[in-house]
């Protein structure tokens, strides 16, 4: 295949990285040329990918921020050949998907949303490697979501990434579970991680304050644009948090050692129904 990468960061150098050790040629672009040249140096791409390389492009993938994203196809949809696949990796889809489809039934190729499960928390090319997507599950929103066809045709292209589920559904639903899954994760550990006792932590902490502040560590100029382009279910579910916080808190100012461990027995019980 001929695969044409837009955004050489974490997740496109992954891709890029990926598709090229399973023998294809890669095309990538960024808007950082430095890091186009290093990853056409380091064997990774075999060209810049520029309008004129879109020919003979079985599949092209956006792999840079929703608003990066949507900027691309505006500049680019009509040098796009029918016969390619265009997929967005962005982290959220109603907006991307919107215009994804429409201008993929305007110039005629084929437009499918995707948001690969797989990250580090660290962001940029020099962090990519081609066994990210290994085992990963893989969210897609196709403009119909009964064509056998094409999600076959998707899943068949992406095979070099190895993901292991696939999973459709509208790019409503997708946001509202990734304000969830996500978003509220990266947000609760950041506001986590500024408490003053962080700084004395080393030899008091384990694998738990680990796990919970590991995202603390993130790209805020990404993670913002993410967080307002989904604000009304991210804030639905921060509200619902603030809630619950406030019962741990209440029961625990006012030494109520019955509710506390209620609202103990009902988190666990929570936790084992989503194992089951």
């Amino acid at each position: 295949m001929k695969v044409g990468v837009v955004g050489l960061g974490l997740i496109g150098g992954s891709a890029a990285k990926a598709f090229k050790a399973a023998g294809h040629s890669v095309y990538g672009y960024d808007i950082n040329s430095t890091i186009t040249g290093y990853a056409h140096l380091d064997g990774t791409v075999d060209g810049e990918l520029q309008p004129d390389e879109y020919s003979g492009c079985d599949i092209l993938l956006l792999t840079a921020t929703p608003n990066a994203v949507m900027g691309y196809l505006h500049e680019n949809a009509h040098y796009i050949p029918k016969t390619t696949l265009v997929m967005d990796f962005c982290g959220t889809k109603k907006k991307v998907c919107e215009l994804g489809f429409s201008l993929a039934e305007k110039f005629g190729f084929t437009f499918v949303g995707a948001h690969p499960m797989a990250g580090l928390q660290y962001s940029g090319y020099k962090y990519s490697k081609a066994t990210l997507f290994s085992g990963a599950s893989m969210i897609l929103v196709p403009p119909i979501h009964d064509d056998i066809m094409l999600l076959d045709k998707v899943k068949c292209m992406l095979q070099p990434l190895g993901f292991k589920k696939y999973v459709v559904t509208t790019a409503d639903f997708h946001d509202r579970m990734i304000a969830y899954t996500s978003q509220m994760c990266h947000v609760v550990s950041n506001a986590f991680i500024k408490s003053p006792s962080a700084q004395y932590h080393r030899g008091y902490s384990a694998g738990s304050f680990r796990d919970f502040t590991r995202v603390s560590r993130l790209n805020e100029s990404m993670w913002t644009e993410l967080f307002m382009e989904n604000r009304k279910n991210l804030l639905s579910e921060l509200d619902l948090l603030i809630k619950s916080l406030n019962e741990y808190r209440d029961a625990i100012d006012c030494g109520d050692t019955e509710t506390l461990c209620s609202l103990l027995r009902d988190g666990r019980i929570a936790k084992e129904q989503t194992e089951s």
